[in-house]
């Protein structure tokens, strides 16, 4: 058997169709409906993600800033020999936190009662900063005799 030809087909003409009927014919179509409904969620969800994340990094920061104080202030009272000065204070917190490219501007160190009293404070910037346009400003203070 061989396979039949095809048969050429004359285009049908289409009546006009009233525009009510066409617009009724679209919004009852869910033709569209997954793109749609994906164009309201994704939005949601990715917000969601990204805040997520930032707040995951807000902690890790916090976290990285408090150790980086308690250890200039240990260095401050045991090894007064590495952190005897404010400077040396202040260049040794940095380093402990020189992934984060935290200045040295950004720790105080200061004599009181309680012994050294180191603190920092960092105004925190987002990575989705178009996203989450204000952002906290994380301190971290300790006191060593």
């Amino acid at each position: 058997m061989s396979p039949m030809p095809p048969v050429a087909m004359p285009p049908v003409a289409m009546p006009p169709v009233p525009m009510p009927r066409v617009l009724a014919r679209v919004l009852r179509s869910r033709g569209g409906a997954a793109a749609v409904e994906s164009a309201f969620v994704l939005p949601l969800v990715i917000t969601l993600l990204l805040g997520v994340a930032e707040i995951g990094r807000i902690a890790w920061t916090g976290a990285a800033l408090n150790y980086a104080v308690q250890e200039a202030a240990r260095c401050a009272s045991v090894r007064p020999g590495v952190c005897g000065t404010p400077q040396q204070i202040t260049a040794y917190a940095a380093a402990r936190v020189s992934q984060l490219k935290v200045p040295a501007s950004a720790f105080t160190t200061a004599k009181l009662a309680c012994g050294v009293q180191v603190q920092a404070s960092l105004d925190y910037r987002f990575m989705a900063y178009k996203v989450f346009p204000t952002a906290p400003k994380l301190q971290a203070r300790t006191c060593r005799p």
